[in-house]
């Protein structure tokens, strides 16, 4: 077989290329740390790797969730920690001013108090985010959940919805709470029936928010007083819109009344036409629950009548309180259910991570001891190939030709 001088130069050169294309793969892998730099590597574990990075940043993008979440839930405990706070010390003046012997300037002095944590409260329900949303107005991020209207009262522009983060595969929370559920979703009274006085009552009748069993039957009913002279007893009947008169009997100053699973306490001396009316709770903002509470402490008492009025409106106030500061309890726990749910949900994925990043490890990392060694050994090759070539071209039938 005839080998030309081209040919033989040829097969050396494509000899010496071949060596420097593996050294320069293999100089690569080491550099990088890498086995696999391209897919025909490994077209299998390639494939793999590419399925296990993709999981991997989803799982990242679950982390990053999950502290936004962390961050925005624990800037809703905060704020909520400050109404809680807010309301007890508006409690405390409510104590404070039902005193017999407080003056009307005494009591005008504790409503300025009440105006300012008013609008204290007011500030912190409109409170935002660090994304600039506020907390409070559901998906109405960009709307000011909480205004005083025209008319006094309060108004709500957020709506009832719930925002929700995806924080694992399987794992949504809620972020926030709806300016409803936290300010205006509360019930008045004892939670089942409030009671309130009549405006032309002249007595000194006062009456307690009662207590319902589960027997209660929804109705309004009306707690009438009458004394037909001086001298005769204090007798009342009970009467509900529906149910007509359901009870009646002879007034001793705090005797139970029962009736239709209700049962209430007046106090005081009421007057002959003097009533009272026991109706099914109704939703009642903690923002107008203040309010009336400033205007009952602005309202001069000037007899036992107004008195008594004064100490209704402060018993109301009372329990309105109190069911305010328990639904507030009750989100801030809910939040720290949820804080709690997302730090065991980031543990998850923490663990995930670890485990894609191993099995990647395992798939795509480089073994340097049989790299290094690899390398050496190709190197030499190079070396090998480089030498034999300058000797095999110098190898020419004219060399011996003289």
């Amino acid at each position: 077989m005839r080998i030309s001088t081209n040919q033989m130069q040829q097969q050396g050169v494509n000899s010496m290329l071949e060596q420097q294309a593996l050294l320069s793969k293999t100089q690569l892998q080491v550099s990088t740390g890498k086995r696999i730099l391209t897919p025909a590597d490994d077209p299998a574990a390639a494939a793999q790797v590419l399925s296990l990075m993709q999981e991997k940043e989803v799982t990242g993008q679950y982390q990053s969730n999950a502290e936004a979440a962390n961050s925005r839930l624990s800037l809703e405990e905060q704020t909520l920690s400050g109404v809680g706070d807010l309301l007890q010390r508006v409690r405390e003046l409510a104590v404070q001013a039902n005193n017999a012997h407080l003056s009307n300037e005494n009591r005008l002095s504790i409503a300025q108090e009440v105006r300012q944590r008013l609008d204290d409260l007011l500030g912190l329900a409109n409170t935002k985010d660090a994304n600039n949303e506020y907390l409070f107005s559901g998906y109405q991020g960009s709307t000011q959940p909480f205004s005083q209207n025209a008319a006094g009262g309060f108004t709500y522009s957020g709506d009832e919805g719930q925002r929700y983060l995806q924080i694992g595969p399987a794992r949504q929370v809620a972020v926030g709470d709806s300016g409803t559920d936290v300010f205006r979703a509360i019930r008045n009274g004892n939670g089942v029936f409030t009671t309130q006085e009549s405006p032309l009552n002249t007595g000194s009748g006062v009456i307690d928010p009662g207590t319902a069993t589960s027997g209660f039957v929804q109705d309004t009913y009306t707690l009438a007083f009458a004394q037909v002279s001086p001298t005769a007893p204090i007798t009342y009947t009970v009467t509900g819109a529906v149910s007509g008169v359901v009870t009646s009997g002879t007034y001793g100053s705090g005797n139970s009344i029962a009736f239709n699973g209700a049962q209430t306490k007046v106090t005081g001396t009421p007057a002959n036409g003097d009533s009272f009316t026991v109706t099914p709770s109704a939703n009642q903002d903690i923002f107008t629950t203040l309010q009336s509470f400033a205007k009952a402490l602005e309202t001069p008492v000037n007899g036992a009548a107004s008195q008594a009025h004064f100490n209704n409106a402060i018993n109301r106030t009372l329990v309105d309180l109190d069911n305010g500061l328990g639904n507030i309890l009750d989100v801030r726990t809910k939040i720290g259910a949820r804080i709690n749910s997302i730090d065991a949900q980031k543990d998850i994925n923490d663990g995930f991570k670890l485990q894609v990043q191993t099995t990647l490890s395992t798939l795509q990392d480089l073994n340097y001891v049989e790299a290094v060694s690899r390398l050496n050994l190709q190197l030499t090759g190079l070396q090998a190939a480089q030498q034999s070539f300058i000797k095999i071209q110098g190898l020419s039938l004219f060399n011996f030709i003289r």
